[in-house]
């Protein structure tokens, strides 16, 4: 083979070295762009996830997340107690209710009478605390939106009746009925003058949801062992088997007594 021959074949062989060098480097970077364009894809869908997963659950506003309204006239730490009966009264009950327990509905049924005589009468006064017990059991929100329209019929003036009512009409365990903030409206109508623009407001905007949320983070705190938790005192009656509505009538009266027999004292002394 002359030298010219042997001359060619190595610059032929150059140039292929050469070009497959290029090719090298072409496909090397076409690889980048598309992992680099891969990862922007990833990126802009996690950044679409990221949107999703903080709109997640969001009900116009009503989570528990907005700031704590206690109704008007709570009382206690943070204004979690909502009040009925007269101030003075020497017995306190404090009750722990959920509107879809059914237990705290038997409670309730089977205890009205005696806690309206009391109440009305100056002897008793009940501290109720709203939880939302079933909600976390069960699922729903339905706790969570009867116990807000609570604390707006409390906000009325009409907390009492409008308790009973719910009671009155709770739905199966099951159910989340009382999550539908228009039945709520709805048996708003049983209670005289409930029914107004404010109320629905309040109910519809969830105005005292995170207040909701605070009394069952004081309900666990608390450690009680379930709903309802009947306090007189420091003794929870809901777990005495003896305890009937004609003994805590006796119980409250006899506190009662004692309160006046102390007054009476006071006042001879006075004399």
């Amino acid at each position: 083979m002359s030298e010219k021959n042997r001359e060619g074949k190595r610059t032929a062989r150059e140039r292929l070295a050469v070009e497959r060098e290029k090719q090298k480097t072409a496909d090397k970077r076409r690889r980048t762009l598309i992992v680099g364009a891969s990862v922007v894809c990833v990126l802009a869908l996690a950044a679409v996830i990221g949107v999703v997963a903080a709109n997640a659950g969001k009900d116009d506003g009503n989570e528990e997340a907005g700031p704590v309204v206690a109704p008007s006239g709570a009382l206690g730490k943070d204004g979690l107690a909502i009040p009925v009966g007269k101030e003075n009264a020497k017995s306190t009950l404090t009750v722990w209710e959920d509107f879809r327990c059914p237990a705290c509905k038997s409670f309730e049924l089977a205890y009205r009478p005696t806690l309206h005589e009391l109440t009305e009468s100056g002897q008793l006064k009940i501290e109720y605390h709203l939880v939302t017990l079933i909600d976390g059991n069960m699922g729903g929100t339905g706790s969570r939106n009867s116990a807000n329209a609570a604390a707006c019929a409390q906000d009325a003036g009409k907390f009492a009746e409008y308790h009973d009512v719910l009671f009155d009409n709770q739905p199966q365990e099951t159910d989340d009925a009382f999550a539908d903030n228009g039945k709520l409206i709805e048996l708003a109508g049983k209670v005289d003058g409930l029914d107004t623009p404010a109320f629905r407001g309040c109910v519809e905007d969830g105005t005292h949801n995170s207040w909701v949320g605070k009394s069952q983070e004081a309900f666990q705190k608390g450690r009680f062992s379930g709903t309802p938790t009947v306090l007189l005192g420091d003794k929870n009656i809901y777990q005495d088997r003896t305890m009937t509505p004609a003994k805590l009538k006796k119980m409250v009266r006899k506190a009662d007594q004692g309160q006046k027999a102390d007054q009476g004292q006071k006042a001879d002394q006075g004399q």
